[in-house]
């Protein structure tokens, strides 16, 4: 990928995940006061969570860690890269993670054009601990953001840090 190849790349993506950020969700009339679901993925903005470094999993942990969504980006861009799900916390990316990889890939391409990157994660601890609802949400969150490092949005960005 030349360097415009990955301006434009980037710069797609940017401008739709701020289009999502800026665009006030509809708002279903009720004839009752329901209680919001804190759980409602247009209440979760990861550019607004702490980020943390990617290495945070070499870190000890006296547990396997709490079930969360967390959110890959990069804090230099404002992009989200990547959501996912895990009940263990501090276990999920000791592992193997393809994500590792697009996310290795993204970077050593940044350092050939010597374009500024900060790759992070940031966590969401407030989730289900149900599988299924976490994952529900997971996938609600991948399709409002787009995030190009889940397989789901391959097809729209393609795949340009995945394996060949």
């Amino acid at each position: 990928m030349s360097a415009d190849a990955l301006l434009k790349w980037k710069a797609q993506i940017l401008d739709y995940q701020q289009r999502v950020r800026e665009t006030k969700p509809v708002q279903q009339a009720t004839l009752f006061d329901i209680a919001s679901n804190h759980c409602d993925p247009d209440r979760i903005d990861p550019l607004q969570l702490q980020v943390r470094s990617l290495s945070f999993w070499r870190m000890p942990a006296d547990s396997p860690g709490d079930a969360c969504l967390y959110f890959v980006v990069d804090s230099a861009a404002d992009l989200i890269l990547y959501v996912g799900e895990t009940c263990r916390s501090n276990k999920r990316w000791k592992g193997i993670h393809a994500c590792k990889d697009y996310i290795a890939s993204y970077q050593d391409l940044h350092y050939r054009y010597e374009m500024k990157t900060a790759v992070n994660i940031a966590f969401w601890w407030d989730t289900p601990v149900d599988r299924r609802a976490r994952q529900e949400l997971e996938l609600n969150l991948i399709l409002k953001w787009r995030s190009p490092f889940n397989k789901e949005n391959w097809e729209r960005w393609g795949q340009p840090f995945g394996k060949d």
